[in-house]
């Protein structure tokens, strides 16, 4: 059996968290047992899904790297086909058209809630004779479930789950115009594309038992079902924005690199041992389902943050330059200078930041020079009292150096230090404060060397008086 799964969102809003998580199980699954993993838009409400909503999907989608092996399948383009299965359920004797009045419905409900139990239609159409139908009635069409007896699924993550058949109703196939319902969308879907293992969240558990009857009256054989647990804030509570229930696009925004959010997603709720940082080779050979957990996964920002920074670390220069260029180019423009030093200086500046946007602001030195006086308190500081005389001194201290090169440098400003009489250390953070309007930067000679003669000799020149 070639294993075939597939990540089916409903285009109602932006691609969350916890949708990333389940497509990329999906995915991972499909790869470890070298079958196939789809993607199928749920679109069947046609009043809220939107195009911008699919596009937004399909974006992170991408981003992630978790676009299907196939073309992406939209589940209202075969409403025909859902109807017919309908339809054939009725001919077989296994659904019934249920002519209750909304009045009729609304009782049934409020006697439920009254007698303190769950809402479960009974309708009376289920057995009655179809030529008592009402005039003026457009009926829906419900499926005759089981009424008796128990009904085991071996969920691959939750195990063994029975129901009560009695918890069971007789759910709507088709509605009163004619238009299949989710539930009954779902399974054709599924069957028709050849969906082996059904990988969701396990706030569809209770639907998994209704579909699966649907399948058995069909005539169809079941998918493996697994239900994955819910994402929770770091407080156990249900996620929210606070917690991180963002859509993807936030997250790229926000500075993180896909391959972090895979890798973090990953740990959410399934484990190899200690093992923090996986590389996709690593997930694909190792993802399993038994090592997904029952209880729900706890996100942590800044765990996330941390493993964002071992991934940026590694990252090749030029792909985080082009990022950066992209991020910093909203505001000012970017000359051909201005991004060879931000590419020069990547190695430095990558060191010293955990996300993109940090690793932003953190270049803008290399592009803009310091407006003075400084934002920055802690730079203002290293400017007074004589900082600012320091780093003009060393400059002029600078400009017959033969080679602009760090060793160099360093050469020249250690002797200008010990000439001055006074700590190396003294005449380095004013000049950092002077050369990057802050009190911290990548090592000071690279900046320089990075920044070329003229630009830095430049700045040391203009800097002013911080007294």
């Amino acid at each position: 059996m070639t294993v075939v799964t597939r990540f089916a969102p409903s285009p109602t809003g932006f691609l969350h968290i916890g949708g990333a998580r389940t497509a990329l199980f999906n995915y991972l699954y499909a790869r470890h047992f070298g079958g196939r993993y789809l993607i199928r838009i749920e679109d069947t409400d046609r009043q809220r899904s939107t195009e911008e909503a699919i596009a937004a999907i399909r974006d992170g989608l991408a981003w992630l790297g978790l676009e299907g092996d196939e073309p992406a399948i939209f589940q209202s383009r075969n409403a025909t086909r859902h109807a017919e299965v309908a339809r054939q359920l009725l001919a077989d004797g296994q659904a019934y058209r249920c002519y209750m009045t909304t009045a009729e419905l609304d009782a049934e409900r409020e006697a439920a809630r009254a007698e303190g139990r769950p809402v479960r239609i009974r309708s009376p159409w289920r057995d009655a004779d179809p030529s008592e139908a009402p005039a003026g009635i457009d009926p829906v069409v419900r499926i005759k479930m089981p009424r008796e007896g128990k009904t085991t699924i071996a969920d691959k993550v939750q195990g063994d789950v029975t129901i009560d058949h009695e918890q069971l109703d007789d759910f709507i196939l088709l509605r009163g115009d004619g238009s299949p319902t989710y539930m009954l969308s779902v399974v054709v879907d599924d069957h028709d594309m050849g969906i082996t293992h059904v990988i969701r969240g396990d706030d569809h558990l209770t639907n998994a038992f209704r579909q699966y009857h649907l399948y058995k009256l069909c005539g169809w054989e079941p998918p493996v079902f697994a239900h994955i647990p819910l994402i929770h804030g770091p407080d156990g509570a249900k996620l929210s924005k606070r917690h991180g229930a963002l859509g993807v696009d936030a997250y790229r925004e926000m500075g993180y690199l896909p391959e972090a959010v895979k890798n973090y997603l990953l740990r959410l709720g399934w484990a190899h041992g200690d093992d923090e940082v996986i590389s996709e080779a690593q997930a694909i050979d190792w993802f399993d389902l038994p090592q997904v957990g029952r209880s729900a996964a706890r996100f942590d920002f800044a765990k996330l943050e941390n493993l964002n920074g071992h991934y940026l670390r590694e990252a090749e220069d030029a792909r985080l330059t082009n990022l950066v260029v992209e991020r910093l180019s909203r505001e000012r423009t970017l000359d051909d200078v201005a991004t060879t030093r931000l590419r020069d200086g990547m190695g430095g500046l990558k060191a010293r930041a955990n996300t993109v946007a940090q690793l932003a602001e953190s270049a803008i030195f290399y592009i803009d020079r310091p407006v003075f006086p400084l934002e920055n308190p802690k730079a203002a500081k290293l400017l007074s009292g004589g900082g600012a005389a320091v780093a003009r001194e060393a400059g002029s201290a600078l400009r017959d150096l033969d080679r602009w090169l760090e060793e160099d440098i360093e050469a020249r400003l250690r002797r200008f230090a010990e000439e001055k009489e006074i700590g190396f250390g003294k005449v380095a953070q004013p000049l950092r404060a002077a050369l990057t309007g802050s009190n911290a930067s990548p090592g000071l000679f690279e900046v320089m060397a990075i920044l070329g003669r003229e630009e830095t000799l430049a700045r040391l020149a203009r800097t002013p008086d911080h007294d």
